[in-house]
């Protein structure tokens, strides 16, 4: 049985030779390709390397704007004025409003990007005290327009009136014509009042007759709604809460800002408001934000959440699809491509991160998404939806 198990000394030379045969044809073809294997690896590491620095920088030029970029389209000598200039404002409105620093930012943001605000909250969160204040700040007019449900739509934009004396009529302008305008609860007016402010939130004119005028640049607008009343109330129509580049939901005060507003009025110690900004240094600062860059990719990461808001299937949000009966509308990525900008200059960048956009989608896009009866009625909101396109579209 042994003899089975034992190679035959001819077979096991035979083999021998043919593994020297073997690794020396293969030792003869590595050294004859031997430039194309050493340029191959050599390239496969370069490669490696590149992707892997090209990562740490996007990281770090994501999210540690200190680091210098290409992209410096804002000076140190900018920056600096940038700083103090919304510094000043902030301190300015500071002196009568405690806290809320989220609806001040809100606020300039929306102002600088020229579009308008809609805040829903309570009564008594300071919403028409940091308007009026942000107005004094800005050195510009503002008037306030309380809306009631016996409201006329003359009453807001002005009306032709016959003059006996001369026997001809003469305009009267309403308080539309103005440079920050408060629509005081807004959903206490009618739909066909609504809808006057539509044409001069998207054209910056009013038309009174036969005549259209122009309004005074710069023009802002900030509603407020009451979201407790449930009787003598109409709902905003989606072509009118299109008009709003963004929606805050304003929350109550800490404990220590509501001790602090407690004493300064009960004290009546209230500092006056002075203007700390010309008009011409606000078209310069608009100016400025309009040369924020923002990357191809985050360009497309913002395109990529509106889309999904509109076809969810396609980003697997299954679950979600039959809640949701009309996506965001164009007007969503228009303004979401404004108001990041105004973010990132905010905070001192001269470019747009993905926190920058996650930070507004929410303010951006809530009011512009139209939920089926079904989401009603399960008690969905338009940020529950907002939140689980956030995490299903994928970061750049």
């Amino acid at each position: 049985m042994s003899e089975n198990h034992i190679t035959p000394k001819g077979q096991q030379e035979k083999g021998i030779s043919d593994g020297v045969r073997f690794s020396h044809l293969s030792y003869g073809y590595a050294l004859k390709n031997l430039p194309c294997i050493y340029t191959f690896f050599l390239l496969l590491g370069y490669e490696i390397i590149f992707a892997s620095l090209l990562k740490v920088c996007t990281f770090a030029r994501f999210y540690y704007p200190f680091i210098p970029t290409r992209y410096n389209y804002l000076t140190k000598t900018q920056r600096c004025a940038m700083d103090t200039k919304f510094d000043l404002i902030k301190k300015e409105v500071a002196k009568v409003v405690v806290g809320q620093e989220k609806m001040i930012d809100s606020l300039l943001i929306a102002f600088f990007c020229e579009g308008h605000i809609l805040i829903e909250g309570v009564p008594g969160l300071a919403k028409t005290t940091t308007v009026n204040a942000l107005a004094k700040a800005l050195g510009l007019n503002f008037k306030r327009a309380q809306f009631t449900p016996d409201l006329l739509p003359a009453d807001i934009l002005g009306a032709e009136i016959y003059d006996p004396k001369n026997n001809s009529f003469k305009i009267k302008k309403g308080p539309i014509f103005t440079n920050l305008l408060l629509a005081d609860e807004i959903n206490r007016a009618p739909a066909k009042v609504q809808s006057a402010l539509l044409e001069v939130m998207q054209e910056k004119q009013v038309t009174l007759g036969d005549t259209t005028f122009e309004i005074e640049k710069p023009f802002f607008v900030m509603a407020t709604q009451n979201p407790v009343e449930q009787e003598g109330v109409y709902q905003l129509p989606e072509a009118q809460l299109d008009r709003f580049m963004l929606k805050l939901i304003v929350s109550y005060n800490t404990k220590t800002e509501e001790l602090e507003i407690a004493r300064r009025i009960s004290s009546g110690n209230m500092e006056e408001i002075h203007p700390v900004i010309t008009k011409e240094e606000i078209d310069q600062v608009k100016n400025e934000i309009k040369a924020i860059h923002i990357d191809p990719e985050v360009e497309e990461y913002m395109i990529e959440l509106v889309n999904a808001t509109r076809y969810p299937s396609q980003y697997g949000l299954e679950e979600i699809e039959h809640f949701i009966q009309f996506g965001a509308s164009p007007r969503v990525s228009i303004d979401m491509f404004k108001a990041v900008k105004a973010m990132a200059y905010l905070r001192g960048k001269d470019f747009v991160t993905p926190v920058d956009v996650a930070y507004l989608a929410n303010e951006i896009m809530r009011h512009r998404i139209v939920l089926t009866y079904e989401a009603e009625a399960e008690g969905i909101t338009t940020d529950e939806i907002i939140q689980k396109v956030l995490e299903a579209v994928n970061i750049p």
